[in-house]
Parts: C-alpha cells; structure tokens; sequence
C-alpha cells in the first residue's frame, strides 16, 4: 500500500473530527481560540523545526519583502478561515462550515479563472454553473445567502491560491505564517486579559490541555498531507479531499442534529452534482494527459 495514501487518509479524518475537539473548547470564546491556536502552533512547528534543524530558510526569507508580503496576506486569510470554522463550531452550524469546505474545489476553479486567466474547459463550466444554482437556491429558501459557507469557501480557496505559487514549503510556509501571526495574538490576549476576559484562565483543566493540543492538531494533518501529496497522485488527493466536508456533515447531523431538511439537502445536492462533474473532468483531463504522454513516449522509440 503506497504509505501517501495513509498519511492523506489520516490527515483528511483528523479535519473531518475537528467539529467535535472545537466543540469542546466550549467555555473560551471564538476569538481567544484562534488567538491561542495561532501561539501554541508556533510553539509546536518551532520544536519540528528545532528537531529537525531546519531553520536555514528563515534569513533569507527575512530579507524579501515580496514573500513576506505574501505570507503576510495568507496567514490573514488562514486565521480569518480558522475563526470563521471555529465560529460556525461553536454556533451550531457545523453544516454550514461543512458546505463550505466543499465549495471550496469549486472556488479554486472560479478563481483560477478570474485570477490566473486560467480558461475553463466545459465541464468546469458546468460544475461553476451548477454550483451557484445551489447557493442561489439555498438563499432562496432561507431568505439570505449563506454566508457562512460562502466566507469559508472564498477564503481557504483564496489562501489555497496564494498557496499555490509560494516560495516555501508546507512546514516553512505554515512556520512563516504563525510567525506573522504571533505579535496580533500576543497583542489581542493581552488586551482581552487587560479586559478581564479570561476564557483560558478559567477554563477546566481539561479545557486547557485541549487548547494547548491545538498546535499539533493543527500542524500534525497539514504535514501529512504536504506528505501525502508527494507520494499520491493528483486525481487521488482530489477524490480524498471530500472525506473531510463528509465527516464534518455527518458530525452536524448526527452527533449535533442540526436541521437538514429536505429543501436544504436540495442545495446540497446540486453542490454535490457540481463536484461530481468537477472530479469527472479531473479525472478524463488526467486520463488524456496520461494517454498523450504514452503516445508521445511510443512515438519517440
């Protein structure tokens, strides 16, 4: 068994369990979660770093505005993703977080379209289009968008694009971004502290213990996964990735039996439909590159 397919497997369930670990860190408030989150995953990534003496790429990174300025933008857009989860969490609406994430394959293409001028071939046209009749039909039903899931969507698909085109590495990179975060956190617990607001303080202490595991079930699944993605091929992670929304949408349901009724499970089918065709289209643009490549390599013997 290629060893990627279980570091993928691994990574995508401990995402889908996330529902139920920020469900129970209940009694600190959204905010101080993501501030502390953003402090104890410093903490962990600079022990790997530490362990692993990897920390050769931080001068020279130090020294480029141009990435710096890039790091800085992803890490605002991955703490604005990790608030806006950790709100949805705790609101009980673990099923619009859970649309959002799988929006979120959907969001890459419509913003490798418009950002990267990448042209879309018919069937991605068909999955955008079919996607939007499922928001436009959710808004219908409920009076407003959701903006729940269309915020956690736009913004993991946005650090994903920025992502994309970065100079460093899933734990660099990660490192980097915790790093820019780190003085915001330090700054805002200070000042909820100065407030009187003591989420952390007076929480139990198991509470505690839980918030201090933030920064390895933070930083443990996004290293399998950079892992996994050296080892397994593309058309795969792609097919995986849905394991988390799917976990996350049944932690919803059936642990905290929020409502899915039947006018809901209509705009989610169509979401579903859309990733259906998108994965149809990765998968037949894989085959015939494949196909291409093994014609080419006949054609030079």
């Amino acid at each position: 068994m290629n060893p990627g397919i279980l570091y993928a497997l691994c990574a995508y369930v401990i995402w889908g369990m996330f529902p139920i670990y920020f469900k129970s860190l209940h009694e600190i408030p959204p905010l101080e979660v993501l501030m502390y989150r953003m402090v104890w995953a410093l903490v962990f990534l600079a022990m790997v770093l530490s362990v692993r003496r990897q920390w050769a790429w931080l001068g020279p990174v130090l020294r480029q505005p141009k990435i710096l300025a890039g790091f800085t933008a992803s890490a605002l857009l991955l703490s604005s993703n990790w608030f806006l989860y950790i709100w949805a969490v705790n609101q009980d609406r673990v099923v619009d977080a859970s649309l959002g994430y799988f929006m979120t394959p959907l969001v890459n293409v419509l913003l490798g379209s418009v950002i990267l001028r990448e042209k879309l071939r018919r069937l991605q046209w068909m999955a955008v289009g079919m996607a939007a009749l499922g928001v436009l039909w959710l808004t219908w039903q409920s009076g407003h968008p959701p903006w729940v899931s269309l915020m956690i969507g736009i913004t993991f698909g946005m650090y994903g694009l920025l992502r994309k085109t970065a100079a460093l590495g899933a734990l660099e990179g990660l490192s980097l971004e915790t790093m820019l975060l780190f003085p915001l956190a330090l700054i805002s617990l200070l000042y909820m502290s100065a407030q009187g607001a003591h989420g952390f303080g007076d929480a139990s202490t198991t509470t505690k213990w839980l918030m201090i595991a933030s920064g390895p079930i933070t930083a443990i699944p996004l290293l399998m996964f950079a892992a996994a993605a050296r080892l397994v091929p593309l058309s795969t992670m792609g097919l995986m990735q849905y394991i988390t929304p799917t976990l996350q949408l049944l932690a919803g349901i059936w642990l905290y039996h929020e409502p899915f009724g039947g006018a809901r499970l209509i705009g989610f089918a169509a979401i579903w439909i859309a990733l259906l065709l998108y994965t149809i289209d990765g998968l037949w643009s894989s085959y015939g590159r494949a196909k291409k490549s093994a014609q080419d390599k006949d054609s030079d013997k």
